[in-house]
Formats: structure tokens, C-alpha cells, sequence
């Protein structure tokens, strides 16, 4: 597999991740904010905020991987919002807190440990990570032919 294949798989599965988490956030922003509030990491004027800007966030970064505009941008942003996730479940899982993850559902169904989201996240940082530092820009024909042009005239 080529490394412009590894880099689209890396693009939809990252870009598609967040797509769908942001989904259930954006449709219920009360329900995501009750979450948030559970975390007890933000002062209460903020809640509200980040529940209506964050899944927002989620999807538009998404969508910009998925589409191949601004991807390594787009990497580096939802690479520190993993790593963001990462310290808050850290931190509230040793603080010994049974909350919901809040991660792809607003719902308290099938919750799971703290500890095991961190690992998963760490997973999903794998492709982040790839499109950081491996990232190269397809260049076309067409663009070469023209920039050659140019440079000649």
C-alpha cells in the first residue's frame, strides 16, 4: 500500500471518527453539557459554550480531513483535542469518578471504564499522528505543467 493510500485511510478514519462523534453532541447540546459538568474540569459560565462549540468543531475538522482541504491543520487540531480528552479522562479516572465518556453518545448506556477510553484514544491518535508528520500534498500534472510554464516564460 502506497503511502498516499495510508494517508487517505488515515484522513477517512480520523475525519469520519469525529463526524460521528459530533452527531448525537450537536442534536443534543443539553444532555452533552450535563456531561461536560461532570467532568468538573470548567467553571460553570462555561459549560454551555464549549457543549455548543465543540461537536461544531469536531464535525467541521472532520470534514475538513475527510475532504482533503487543510489536512494537516485539521490533524494537529483534533490531535491536541484527543490528547485534551486524554488528560481529562486521566485526570477523572484517578480522581476515582464514574462518569459518562460523552466521546460518540450523550446516552449513559453502555458505559465503560475511564482507563480503556484513554487507551482507545490513544489509538485514534495514530492516524493524527501520521497525517502530521507524513502528510504531503498530492501535487497534479496539470499544476507542474503550469508552474513549469511559467518559470520558463
Amino acid at each position: 500500500m502506497g503511502h498516499y493510500s495510508v494517508q487517505f485511510l488515515c484522513r477517512i478514519i480520523l475525519g469520519g471518527l469525529f463526524i460521528y462523534a459530533s452527531l448525537d453532541k450537536i442534536v443534543h447540546p443539553q444532555d452533552f453539557a450535563r456531561i461536560i459538568y461532570d467532568y468538573r474540569l470548567l467553571p460553570d459560565f462555561a459549560i454551555y459554550g464549549v457543549a455548543l462549540f465543540l461537536p461544531w468543531f469536531e464535525m467541521i475538522c472532520g470534514l475538513l480531513l475527510v475532504s482533503g482541504f487543510m489536512v494537516r491543520t485539521s490533524s494537529i487540531l483534533l490531535g491536541l483535542l484527543l490528547m485534551v480528552f486524554m488528560a481529562a479522562l486521566s485526570f477523572n479516572a484517578l480522581r476515582g469518578l464514574d462518569i459518562s465518556c460523552g466521546c460518540f453518545t450523550v446516552s449513559d448506556a453502555g458505559q465503560g471504564s475511564l482507563v480503556g477510553y484513554v487507551l482507545r484514544d490513544i489509538l485514534f491518535l495514530i492516524p493524527a499522528l501520521i497525517l502530521i508528520f507524513f502528510h504531503k500534498e498530492r501535487i497534479k500534472r496539470s499544476k507542474l505543467k503550469k508552474s513549469g510554464k511559467q518559470r520558463l516564460s
